[in-house]
């Protein structure tokens, strides 16, 4: 298993034969990409976990960030025209808690914009998302709710695709394509070839009907028939420090039970693992949440099915200090098995104060930026002990012993066998019977004959 430390040394060791000119030399703020173990290992899940690969592309990640000047792409040189136009803007989560780069494919027509200046818009875009999501990946979300054939434009497609390919490490987690219209399925087809096989299955056609599936309604915008009224408006980067060659601070759930990190607004427990327990006949767990910030915090908590559980409160406000208990109940009806693979992430940002009023308190969520929340991500387990019985249904009502069902099964493939075998003898018979009905017609039709010649004889 390849490490970062292995693909820091293979990147020095080139590094030591020099570098070529152009660039000459590279920007000191992405030399510091190369002490980021969290940076190598993106390189490393790109890469499929070859070293050699993984340093060849660090190396050319650094040659094009210094030959395009990458660092120096901010609000002061990039054309903000185009970005409070709102054709790219961030917002929202789809349902695995990545955020949303919205693409709306209606207010860009092909060919109106400068495309050198274009593509200055989404690096911007990119790199600031990086810092601001400390490298997570993110989705894509083409809307192209009214679109037509001049909004489709190949060359800004392809730009994205060689962005996400090359230059930004599994970065990439969904492509959603919403709401496209048929008279596009030829142009999708083309960049469905241009995409490696991995991003091809994290393409996600969408429409109003299903988008739930992939983003819950909560984070859906209002225009896609969502929860959330959020009109894009340019809020200015807050340029702390996030940048992304700064290692991430640790959350809570990457920690032991009961420790917390300066900074981290919340105090889970259990701290990374939900455990279910099978009781009464309803599969149910919980954990704490607890305020450790020095402000009064709001919290959401997100789930990749929500309709496979009832989670009770999914949002609140606490106090500094304050616990509050979350309770989680699995909807009866589903599959054990799906259930296990689930995943649930809690958000939460500072307030000023508890009693803000709902209104405050979505305003203060919608212009909250990544760097802003804090998320923790907890996963399901079932102890072997508590499993249902029948190990797949959660619902106690439709619960079956083992060995009932082992039983049925088997009765089942036995009258299965007695079946076939029946089915087999039954085409024999119909087989001799046609045999013999023939046999039959042929003598009956020689004995007509040779009586009719016997005739025919005596006459003479």
């Amino acid at each position: 298993m390849a490490t970062p430390a292995d693909v820091r040394a293979v990147f020095e060791a080139k590094l030591k034969e020099g570098i070529p000119n152009p660039p000459g030399e590279f920007h000191p703020l992405d030399l510091e990409r190369v002490k980021d173990d969290k940076y190598l290992t993106r390189l490393l899940l790109h890469q499929e976990n070859d070293s050699k690969m993984a340093a060849d592309m660090l190396w050319d990640i650094l040659v094009w960030r210094k030959t395009n000047n990458v660092n120096d792409i901010n609000e002061n040189t990039v054309r903000m025209d185009y970005i409070k136009e709102g054709a790219f803007f961030p917002h929202g989560r789809d349902v695995d808690g990545n955020l949303l780069l919205i693409i709306k494919s209606k207010q860009h027509v092909k060919g109106q914009k400068d495309f050198e200046e274009l593509k200055k818009v989404i690096i911007y875009w990119f790199d600031r998302i990086e810092r601001e999501e400390q490298g997570k990946p993110i989705t894509l979300f083409f809307d192209m709710d009214g679109c037509g054939l001049g909004n489709m434009d190949m060359e800004l497609i392809k730009y994205l695709i060689s962005l996400m390919k090359l230059y930004y490490p599994y970065f990439l987690h969904f492509i959603i394509i919403y709401q496209m219209p048929w008279v596009l399925s030829a142009a999708f087809k083309v960049v469905k070839s241009l995409l490696p096989a991995k991003a091809v299955e994290r393409m996600k056609f969408s429409t109003k009907d299903n988008l739930k599936d992939v983003v819950a309604p909560e984070q859906a915008l209002a225009c896609w028939g969502g929860k959330d009224p959020y009109v894009f408006e340019f809020i200015p980067e807050n340029r702390g420090t996030n940048d992304v060659h700064t290692p991430k601070k640790v959350t809570f759930a990457e920690q032991g039970d009961n420790q917390h990190s300066p900074g981290e607004m919340l105090r889970l427990n259990p701290n990374d693992t939900i455990v279910f327990k099978n009781e009464n006949d309803e599969i149910s767990g919980q954990f704490t949440i607890t305020n450790m910030d020095e402000s009064a915090i709001s919290f959401k908590i997100r789930t990749t099915s929500p309709e496979k559980f009832r989670v009770r409160p999914s949002s609140g406000t606490l106090a500094t200090g304050s616990s509050q208990t979350v309770q989680i109940v699995v909807q009866p009806g589903f599959q054990f098995r799906t259930v296990t693979k689930d995943r649930f992430l809690v958000m939460s940002v500072q307030i000023p104060k508890l009693d803000v009023t709902p209104k405050e308190l979505t305003d203060i969520w919608q212009k909250s930026s990544g760097s802003k929340v804090d998320e923790y991500r907890l996963k399901c387990h079932f102890p072997e002990k508590d499993m249902p019985k029948n190990g797949s249904m959660v619902d106690g009502r439709s619960q079956d012993k083992p060995d009932s069902v082992t039983n049925a099964l088997n009765n089942l493939q036995v009258n299965y066998e007695m079946l076939h075998k029946q089915v087999k003898m039954l085409k024999i018979y119909q087989l001799f019977t046609l045999i013999l009905t023939a046999c039959a017609v042929l003598l009956g039709y020689l004995v007509y004959k040779s009586s009719n010649e016997d005739k025919y004889c005596e006459r003479m």
